[in-house]
């Protein structure tokens, strides 16, 4: 989230009273930013619903209310419909694809910790802010938006120096290393060794490239 903080300083200071951040890679819904505004609340943060859209468009184009019938829901998120906001979310599943808070709110939380650079762990650090600091996450239905597909490689290895580093920023601040599922599947891969006495990890190998998030 580079310049996020930035970016809301600026966005307050020319009197937004609603921030809305939203994936470069993601399509709003038409009713993503009424429902937004509709539900915005101080001391919550709101998560619209996600789809990952496939890889092959239909043949000539597809129109933009014709998106969302084309993926199914994130299995690993509720759902809630499109009248329905969900509170008492579990901060955890937080990602930075789609979400909206009040101005009062992005001043609580303190905005995003510009010590992340890159790719990896500002999602974590970013939640676990706002929970820390009784910031209620909650999901909304009605809010849409659409992940445009791109290759990916899983796990990540193009961005391993990313993960390492901005792991360590998290570890550091919260006392536990996020992404730990990929950290696993690199040392799986010979890229990274634990050390358990200290609890960081560290390349042991340069990682293969492959295409970029």
């Amino acid at each position: 989230m580079e310049g996020g903080t930035l970016a809301g300083r600026r966005a307050l200071d020319a009197g937004a009273d609603l921030l809305v951040i939203l994936d470069v890679n993601c399509i709003l819904g038409p009713t993503l930013l009424p429902r937004y505004a509709e539900t915005a609340r101080d001391g919550a943060l709101l998560c619209g619903t996600v789809v990952y859209l496939p890889a092959a468009p239909p043949p000539g184009g597809c129109p933009l209310d014709a998106l969302p019938p084309l993926a199914p829901p994130h299995t690993g998120r509720p759902v809630p419909a499109d009248d329905e906001v969900l509170p008492g979310g579990d901060h955890q599943l937080f990602w930075s694809l789609s979400f909206a808070f009040t101005a009062p709110t992005w001043r609580r939380t303190g905005g995003f910790c510009e010590r992340y650079t890159g790719y990896g762990g500002e999602d974590t650090g970013f939640c676990r802010t706002a929970a820390a600091r009784d910031v209620d996450l909650r999901w909304v239905g009605g809010a849409p938006a659409q992940h445009q597909h791109h290759p990916v490689s899983r796990p990540p290895v193009e961005h391993l120096d990313g993960i390492l580093r901005n792991g360590a920023v998290c570890r550091d601040r919260w006392g536990t290393w996020p992404m730990e599922g990929w950290l696993r599947e690199f040392a799986r891969l010979g890229l990274v060794r634990n050390d358990p006495v200290s609890d960081d990890w560290t390349r042991c190998a340069p990682p293969h490239i492959g295409p970029s998030r």
